[in-house]
């Protein structure tokens, strides 16, 4: 960086307003992390360099006068806005970074229920955009855990994924239009419209790009009627994993589209489902949409799942009270801190994909090496959420004491071990080391793996739209 720090406060001031630069200590703490490194946040461990100052830009124009200065200067921007990342994305790796925050662009523009869209600044809580719509009688089916606290702008960035997304799909599938903003203060519009052929889809440049590439400020997606009423919920125990992998590829190859459709092991189903699962394997199921289709999907999936003997049914209310409770919210958040802090016992999760004839072997291989291989584990276990005609993802979900070390340390003996055993073992059996949750900073090392030879696509994206670098450094991108 060529600029002083002082002078680069003094050059953000003068775009946005001296209220709208906050160099607070405190402040600046808390925005040199995620969710990631959330152990040594809560101990008051800060180990990566604190940014400069995190701005709140009020529309377009600023955002794009932010970025050509970064640009000029050489600054590194870190974009976000809902803050709920958990793959180090939001972590400011390089020095007097500039986090910049779109959370105060919160307006909803326009709710279009004739062309059955929404358009919205990037800063709209999800939760705030979905009770105005269930209020008109619709949804935008997107309802990820972190759906309370969530914005629309990274959920974009990040290539999010919701509960029910076996039925409406993944954000790239909502996304209809956008804006956003590139590093040389660009501003790019890609119209709404239903669908054309006009060169590639060049929304995907900008969906799931976490920042490297350009700030997103205008998100327009998909909304559906809700209908909660036609609503059917479907439990069963199973003995097994790879039974409920076939079922859930039955369900998909037959053309069946539930909205929920979860596999849950028999550690992560007793977790979720102490109250039935009886060291059983749990599948959970939800038709919903029009009376008669959501009927037809039940129905159809009450015979496929009936052919394996093996699967008993639970009784409705169970499930339901499952469904109840399926996000998190600020309450939530702030009881998992003063539990960890209490037990200095941590849970993570690490989301991959594949095809059907691998998925089961990916779960058992990564099952038993973190078992074998990582000390300290209270829970290892996993579950299918998100199924395709073609496969599923799979978390994994990891809980373990932290016991004789350092809360700087916790990563390095835990955290990173665990997830380069399911990054590399799901990348030899050519599965995807990621599904949803983005590749942040911490799967950064195996990026080229993943992609292979097109990682050339890839690095030319960053070579086009960010030349200086100054777009969230070390985040998909090594360096």
């Amino acid at each position: 960086m060529s600029l002083k720090k002082e002078q680069l406060i003094e050059g953000l001031v003068e775009i946005l307003g001296s209220e709208k630069v906050i160099t607070d200590p405190e402040v600046l703490k808390e925005s040199s992390v995620d969710r990631f490194r959330r152990f040594e946040e809560l101990h008051g461990v800060y180990t990566q360099p604190l940014p400069a100052a995190v701005v709140y830009p009020q529309d377009s124009s600023q955002v794009a006068a932010v970025l050509k200065f970064a640009s000029d200067k050489g600054i590194n921007i870190v974009p976000r806005t809902g803050q709920t990342a958990t793959e180090g994305g939001l972590e400011t790796i390089v020095e007097n970074s500039v986090v910049l925050d779109g959370s105060e662009m919160n307006e909803i523009i326009k709710i279009d229920s004739y062309n059955m869209q929404a358009t919205c600044q990037c800063g709209t809580p999800l939760q705030v955009l979905e009770d105005q719509l269930r209020e008109q009688g619709y949804t935008t089916g997107h309802s990820p855990q972190s759906k309370p606290l969530a914005q629309l702008g990274g959920l974009v960035a990040t290539r999010s994924i919701g509960q029910f997304s076996t039925l409406y799909g993944g954000i790239e599938d909502m996304v209809v239009g956008l804006e956003a903003v590139f590093p040389n203060g660009e501003i790019a519009r890609i119209k709404n419209v239903p669908r054309r052929a006009a060169g590639p889809d060049i929304r995907h440049v900008v969906i799931g790009n976490e920042g490297t590439l350009c700030f997103i400020t205008e998100v327009t997606v998909k909304i559906f009627k809700f209908m909660p009423e036609n609503n059917i919920l479907l439990g069963y125990t199973l003995e097994n994993m790879k039974t409920g992998f076939e079922i859930l590829r039955q369900i998909m190859a037959d053309g069946y589209k539930p909205s929920v459709a979860r596999l849950y092991d028999r550690e992560d189903g007793a977790y979720h489902f102490s109250h039935f699962a009886n060291d059983k394997c749990v599948l959970i199921l939800m038709a919903e949409g029009p009376k008669k289709i959501a009927e037809a999907t039940a129905e159809a999936i009450e015979e496929i799942v009936g052919a394996h003997t093996e699967c008993v049914k639970v009784d409705t209310p169970y499930i339901q009270t499952w469904f109840d409770n399926l996000n998190w919210d600020a309450t939530d958040v702030a009881a998992e801190r003063a539990e960890i802090l209490e037990t200095k016992n941590i849970g993570n999760t690490t989301e991959i994909s594949a095809d059907w004839a691998t998925i089961n072997k990916i779960y058992e291989v990564c099952i038993e090496r973190i078992r074998n291989e990582i000390p300290d584990m209270t829970l290892v276990g996993g579950h299918s959420s998100h199924s395709y005609i073609n496969g599923t993802n799979l978390y994994f979900v990891h809980y373990y004491n932290v016991v004789d070390c350092k809360p700087e340390e916790e990563i390095l003996k835990y955290h990173h071990p665990i997830k380069k055993i399911i990054v590399e073992e799901t990348i030899k059996a050519g599965g995807s080391m990621c599904h949803h949750h983005g590749v942040g900073k911490h799967r950064t090392p195996w990026i080229k793996d993943e992609y292979g030879s097109s990682y050339y696509i890839l690095e030319t994206l960053k070579n086009a739209f960010d030349p200086e670098g100054v777009m969230n450094k070390g985040t998909i991108f090594p360096g």
